[in-house]
């Protein structure tokens, strides 16, 4: 296996430990914030399996609770970031294969 597939997957697997993490914290609020939880810790949890299309819809829930002001930017910034990262990863990667099989 290549460096890079076990890097992503390893990256993969801590950003779904770092979401797990916010979302405990996230279920301990009443109201949306809890659903808001629920929503992300499906989606970044199943990052690994499913993951560009999943790094996306994380991004969004997470772009989704700081324009909610459920929490602030700062809090979810590496996050965040970690996520960009992964899909700029992945994409290369796609790039790169197309490119070999072509």
């Amino acid at each position: 296996m290549a460096k890079e597939v076990k890097d992503i997957k390893e990256r993969t697997f801590q950003f779904a430990l770092r979401i797990i993490k916010l979302c405990q914290h996230l279920d301990k609020k009443p109201g949306v914030p809890r659903t808001l939880s629920y929503q992300l810790l499906k989606a970044g949890t199943s990052v690994g399996a499913n993951v560009e299309e999943e790094v996306r819809e994380c991004h969004y829930w997470l772009r989704l609770l700081i324009a909610a002001k459920i929490m602030a930017e700062k809090r979810l910034a590496e996050l965040r970031d970690e996520a960009d990262e992964i899909k700029h990863i992945l994409g290369s990667i796609v790039v790169r294969t197309k490119k070999r099989t072509i």
